[in-house]
């Protein structure tokens, strides 16, 4: 099993979502909840995709903290 940090931005009228380990990979939707169910099937696509063309699939070495100031 795979592990990837994944970003959730509030946009104007919805959410979209992308990860740093897999440049070109977004999904959106109306609520976060959903972009999150969105994102992971696009994970899952977009990992499929890799493995059919041969190409390495990131470790996804990501990771993030919250900064008080």
């Amino acid at each position: 099993m795979l592990r990837f940090l994944i970003i959730v931005e509030k946009a104007e009228d919805n959410y979209s979502a992308y990860s740093l380990s897999l440049p070109g990979c977004v999904a959106t939707g109306k609520t976060r909840e959903e972009a999150e169910k969105n994102m992971h099937e696009a994970i899952a696509f977009h990992i499929d995709g890799l493995k059919e063309d041969g190409l390495p699939i990131s470790k996804g070495k990501a990771s993030a903290s919250w900064v008080l100031v």
